[in-house]
């Protein structure tokens, strides 16, 4: 395994090629309140600011600021920033994002978790820079076996996983993949499911029937996205590489209303800088055909909600983690699926108190 120096360098003709696009945006109807979708206002609105407003090289040169390498595991191209603590007896951590997001997720908790643990935040196979996957397989466990190879690389013999959305699935693989070296896993979600069994029903609490409520009306309302790229992500995949403004209108759907324009902007530019806007939707086809452990994870396990967000039910989690050690829903400002960025000082927070008492 070679791992090589990494920069971001986006050529400039890509840059003019972007805003030429955006400004020959063909815009759709729609039928006013009908809540058929992402709006039309709201996709006129992140095209007008992605073309006139949006600064790339900001950014760029923001992600550059943090060391940056990529290496080949398991026959996959992999990027990653890898930024080590002051204190070199800090204790790493592996943060793993999800989709539609990027690397961009952990960007402003950076700084203050690398206060206390060394960091490595790795982009998906078939995400970003870590560029598009080439062959099959790549699912959540060989992502998870990929992470513990580069944690081992790097010199790790004891580590942490941190995740949220498809991280959130990634980080407990990592710990039942590579228990003896893997401390602790950190997620916001725990996607545990009811089995159809009847008697998983019985004697739910309040708040579990509720959380019940908000998965019921999450896959009727808003799960379309979740068949179509587990079915047939390839055939989207032609539409989200030709026009940026679908792109963003696709992405758009998950990336919760009050998030600010340039964090929406800057996860979609990853995606269409690097050709893999197509790719990252593979993931979703990888895991409807892995086969599902059997067995739960050991290590422990800490779960950091937020409102307005998917509701884990403990039930259900504890039949699929059997060392949940933390359960607890971040407080304000602390609000739906993007809290390493909406409230990076309550996440982080909460990180660094599970793993110092792990320690």
């Amino acid at each position: 395994m070679s791992i090589a120096p990494f920069r971001i360098a986006i050529p400039q003709a890509d840059l003019d090629d972007l805003r030429a696009r955006l400004a020959l945006t063909r815009f759709t109807d729609e039928i006013d309140g009908a809540g058929q979708g992402v709006s039309v206002e709201r996709v006129k609105r992140l095209v007008g600011h992605w073309r006139d407003g949006f600064d790339w090289r900001a950014l760029e040169a923001r992600l550059n600021a943090y060391p940056q390498f990529t290496t080949e595991i398991d026959g996959q191209n992999l990027h990653f920033f890898h930024v080590r603590s002051g204190n070199p007896e800090a204790l790493p951590l592996i943060l793993t994002h999800g989709w539609p997001g990027s690397v961009v997720e952990y960007l402003d908790a950076i700084e203050p978790l690398s206060r206390h643990f060394h960091l490595v935040v790795p982009s998906l196979p078939g995400y970003g820079f870590s560029g598009p996957t080439r062959e099959l397989g790549w699912n959540n466990q060989r992502i998870a076996r990929a992470w513990a190879a580069l944690m081992a690389e790097l010199g790790y013999e004891r580590y942490g996983a941190v995740g949220n959305d498809a991280g959130s699935m990634i980080s407990p693989e990592v710990g039942r993949i590579d228990p003896e070296h893997v401390v602790g896993v950190h997620v916001t979600q725990l996607f545990s499911f009811p089995s159809g069994d009847p008697a998983e029903f019985a004697g739910l609490s309040e708040d579990d029937q509720a959380g019940l409520a908000v998965l019921d009306w999450f896959w009727k309302e808003k799960g379309a996205f979740n068949v179509l790229q587990s079915q047939q992500p390839q055939t989207l995949a032609h539409a989200l590489a030709d026009s940026p403004a679908g792109l963003v209108g696709w992405l758009a759907q998950l990336f919760d209303e009050d998030l600010d324009d340039d964090f929406v902007l800057a996860n979609a530019a990853v995606h269409w800088f690097t050709g893999t806007a197509g790719s990252a939707l593979r993931l979703y086809w990888e895991n409807a055909r892995m086969d599902q452990p059997k067995e739960p994870t050991t290590v422990p396990t800490a779960l950091a909600m937020a409102e307005g967000d998917f509701r884990s039910i403990r039930r259900f989690a504890e039949r699929d983690h059997a060392n949940i050690v933390s359960w607890k829903t971040l407080p304000a400002p602390a609000h739906g699926h993007y809290t390493a960025h909406s409230a990076t000082e309550v996440l982080t927070s909460d990180i660094r108190a599970f793993f110092d008492a792990l320690r």
